[in-house]
């Protein structure tokens, strides 16, 4: 199938000029960038305190989406980010490190990207784009699937889903410790001297792009940050940054993001405010110390968040020097909402054995030996308007930022159009004239799921999906169905109750009104198309 016919012809002149004689290559490079366990308000363009100039200024030369959305965690969404298809048929139907014994080894449960898919960078590399990545992969910590092996030609990349952001290689659990890196297809140990997760990844990423400058090829840039994933890890002066603006507790900071996205206009007027969850201590009931270790907690995320910006800022400034950047296209998303777990909650990461490598103390928070993760209160806060967080089928666990700029792009827009992580390759091919072929390297592919958002993001059309169509997900037993402005979700336990819940995310995104017992057609409709969704994709559950 081919994607992007309306540049079929400006990509041919791109490589024959009418005497036949070959120039220079000028489709547009692509740099798609990912944080790691952003939640959706946390910077500033959607309605967060937290200083994010350079992401601001691309949220201000491009298309803001708020109703764009992803898996509930992080390798089931980058399986559909680089597929373009759904997690349970790319591979990951539900994160490796939690494969149930009947779902290991099953198709669509290999727990790396699998070979029923082409990778964003296998197909652009066909299309002779260099392709670079820096960052977490995620994808298979083996030989064989690493990046390398994916179709990147340059990578220096984690393997793992976390890990602590220095040289030191500490695992957030004990069977990802030490953490695993590779360079180039090989497994290595040698991580940079000075290395620090954000400033390096973007370091190694220009010193790729730079490698290759003058040849007349485009370039794909994969910068996947693991920030700010926990352990909660930065350097001076962003360590110290927000010392003291936390300091009233997460409900507030909550209610203040919640008013600052209807503000913004991000969110309805009316939409109202989610509840403390119940297991959720309110920030009265801790004691002061707790509230202390809390606050430090969420200071240092936001130092992460800063630092992301700067060292993404970074990226851009460099590609601005060498002449590159107006024939840039950037697309800045998360891979889930924020994470509401404490370190303690990693399996076996209570192990004494395991927290006998850190150092726990209040004054060492957000420094190398630390091992901490800021809990639901905070993750709350993160999410602002929307319910819940990460490994939740709720809206902040999959409503996630989405930032598109650059060439063809409409400028300061921001849209409330539906979108999905598999929409990301389709859109890529688009703008970049390259095709998805039946087959890959002999061997027959999936077709996309996801579809192009160039039509929305040119201004060409309104709607990438009809009120009429469902699309949904699952992960660990939760369950969603989207159509229109209702979705309908199924939150299991610990975070829900396991029954069916029907909400209007358009008015309501904190999912704070449930429609079942007054949609009950609805809602059964929706289940009706999720089980339709689920026989398609090959959903096995867990026993």
């Amino acid at each position: 199938m081919s994607i992007g016919k309306l540049a079929l012809g400006f990509l041919v002149s791109a490589f024959v000029n009418s005497s036949g004689v070959a120039v220079a290559d000028e489709r547009p490079n692509i740099l798609l960038v990912m944080a790691d366990d952003l939640g959706w308000s946390d910077i500033s363009a959607y309605g967060g305190e937290i200083d994010t100039p350079n992401l601001d200024a691309l949220a201000e030369r491009g298309v803001m989406f708020t109703d764009f959305h992803a898996s509930v965690s992080c390798s089931p969404t980058r399986a559909m980010l680089m597929s373009g298809n759904d997690n349970h048929i790319a591979g990951l139907g539900t994160m490796g490190e939690l494969l149930a014994p009947n779902q290991a080894g099953q198709p669509g449960y290999e727990g790396h990207l699998n070979d029923r898919v082409a990778s964003m960078a296998e197909l652009l590399k066909a299309a002779g784009y260099h392709t670079y990545m820096s960052g977490k992969w995620h994808l298979g910590h083996s030989e064989g699937t690493l990046p390398f092996d994916r179709g990147f030609e340059q990578t220096f990349t984690m393997l793992v889903g976390g890990a602590s952001h220095w040289a030191d290689r500490l695992g957030i659990l004990p069977m990802d410790d030490p953490a695993a890196y590779s360079r180039n297809g090989k497994l290595t140990e040698d991580l940079p001297e000075n290395f620090y997760s954000s400033r390096t990844y973007v370091d190694l990423l220009i010193d790729a792009i730079r490698s290759n400058r003058g040849d007349g090829k485009p370039f794909f840039g994969y910068l996947a940050f693991t920030a700010p994933h926990d352990p909660l890890h930065v350097p001076e002066p962003w360590l110290s940054e927000y010392a003291g603006r936390y300091d009233d507790g997460y409900e507030k900071l909550r209610e203040r993001r919640w008013l600052a996205a209807k503000e913004l206009g991000l969110i309805e007027k009316n939409a109202p405010l989610p509840e403390r969850l119940p297991f959720v201590r309110s920030w009265e009931e801790l004691t002061d110390d707790e509230r202390a270790m809390e606050a430090r907690g969420m200071e240092v995320y936001a130092g992460m968040v800063d630092a992301l910006d700067y060292h993404y800022g970074r990226a851009i400034d460099f590609l601005d020097d060498v002449g590159e950047l107006d024939n840039t296209i950037i697309l800045f998303l998360s891979d889930n909402g924020a994470n509401a777990w404490y370190s303690e909650d990693y399996p076996g990461a209570d192990s004494p054995d395991f927290m006998s490598q850190f150092d726990p103390s209040f004054e060492n928070l957000g420094r190398p030996g630390s091992n901490y993760a800021y809990g639901p209160g905070f993750a709350s806060g993160s999410s602002g308007p929307l319910n819940r967080f990460k490994f939740s089928v709720s809206e902040g666990g999959i409503r996630v930022p989405l930032i598109i700029a650059g060439p063809s792009v409409q400028q300061g827009t921001i849209t409330d159009e539906f979108a999905y992580v598999w929409d990301i390759l389709p859109t890529v091919l688009e703008m970049t004239g390259a095709d998805y072929p039946a087959t890959l390297d002999g061997r027959a592919i999936e077709p996309m799921r996801g579809r192009s958002m160039m039509p929305l993001i040119s201004g060409r059309s309104k709607e990438l999906y009809s009120s009429e169509e469902m699309i949904g997900g699952e992960m660990n037993g939760d369950k969603w169905m989207r159509q229109g402005v209702f979705k309908a979700a199924m939150v299991a336990p610990p975070y829900g109750d396991g029954t069916w819940q029907l909400y209007n995310v358009d008015a309501d995104p904190g999912e704070t009104r449930d429609l079942a017992a007054e949609m009950p057609e609805l809602l059964e409709d929706l289940k009706s198309g999720w089980d339709l969704y689920a026989m398609e994709v090959g959903v096995i559950s867990a026993e």
